[in-house]
């Protein structure tokens, strides 16, 4: 197994920041090689991509940061800091200061949500786009609006919104959010070693992995003047013009594989493969799976350069 070594990546000064900014990132592989970019969700943390990694760096540089606000990286205190500008020049910053051009960038949850952005907006920056349980955001705004099963399944994004929530969360050891991993199917990827390295991560802080909450124009109306119905995003913008792998564990209850349909409004160069037992955290449950559809995204399209 290829060895993962951790580095701090500065990022280039962004307009109107205050502070420094940096990413503490998990690395594997050769400088020289291809870049593969890894980005996780929430409560996740860069380390949950290491066997991935570890998998992929005979071939590959392979990088994976542990985002904003979260633990060993810049962790700005406020909420207008998480909006997604500035998650998407974090991310455009690390590729440049790792050659400028990613072979492909990899990505779950909010993390996923970082990179629809990033394809959209700065396609140069990537070759490939591999998404995995993570809502194209037209498709999500659609959704949060008009379907009361989704804004059912989407409840708890209000909940994390709340002042009050990274204390709710870290109380009686993080009860809540190992209730997250283990409500459905009892979680049995969740070793001691995981439950070390999620608590390590956890204690490092949680106010800026609920900022993305937040900070996110997208979440489950609470009324009927709730701003998110008037909310309009422009087909235009909403386009992703990377070949496009979506991997979709299809037991997730937060993010139903309904979130797929219409997905091919928005992107031109797409293939979807379904993990019919796979659930939110397909990257745990099923990692031999989610390598095999990786390999195959990969092996799609132009050869690496």
């Amino acid at each position: 197994m290829a060895a993962i070594t951790t580095r701090r990546i500065d990022l280039p000064a962004a307009t109107g920041a205050d502070q420094p900014l940096w990413l503490d990132c998990r690395e594997a592989g050769s400088a020289g090689a291809p870049l593969l970019v890894f980005l996780h969700g929430f409560p996740e943390a860069a380390f949950v991509w290491d066997g991935l990694m570890s998998r992929f760096a005979g071939r590959f540089h392979c990088v994976a940061p542990n985002l904003r606000g979260y633990a060993g990286s810049a962790a700005p205190a406020a909420v207008s800091a998480y909006r997604a500008e500035h998650l998407i020049g974090d991310v455009a910053g690390l590729i440049e200061q790792c050659g400028g051009r990613a072979h492909a960038v990899i990505a779950h949850d909010w993390g996923g949500a970082v990179a629809w952005a990033l394809a959209m907006q700065k396609p140069q920056l990537l070759q490939r786009l591999v998404i995995l349980n993570s809502p194209h955001p037209g498709v999500f705004l659609k959704a949060l609006q008009q379907d009361a099963a989704q804004q059912a399944a989407s409840a708890y994004m209000n909940m994390l919104r709340r002042p009050d929530a990274a204390q709710k969360l870290a109380a009686d050891d993080f009860a809540l959010l190992w209730r997250l991993f283990t409500q459905f199917g009892g979680a049995p990827w969740l070793t001691d070693a995981q439950r070390a390295a999620y608590r390590q991560a956890w204690s490092a802080g949680l106010e800026g992995p609920l900022n993305y909450y937040r900070a996110s124009p997208l979440h489950p109306p609470t009324g009927p003047d709730d701003a998110v119905h008037a909310l309009r995003l422009p087909d235009e913008a909403l386009q992703v013009r990377v070949p496009t792998d979506v991997i979709w564990g299809e037991a997730d209850t937060a993010l139903p594989p309904a979130l797929l349909d219409g997905l091919e409004r928005y992107v031109a160069d797409l293939h979807v493969e379904r993990l019919p037992d796979a659930s939110h955290w397909l990257v745990h449950e099923q990692p031999e799976a989610v390598a095999a559809a990786i390999e195959r995204a990969l092996a799609r399209g132009a050869a690496p350069r």
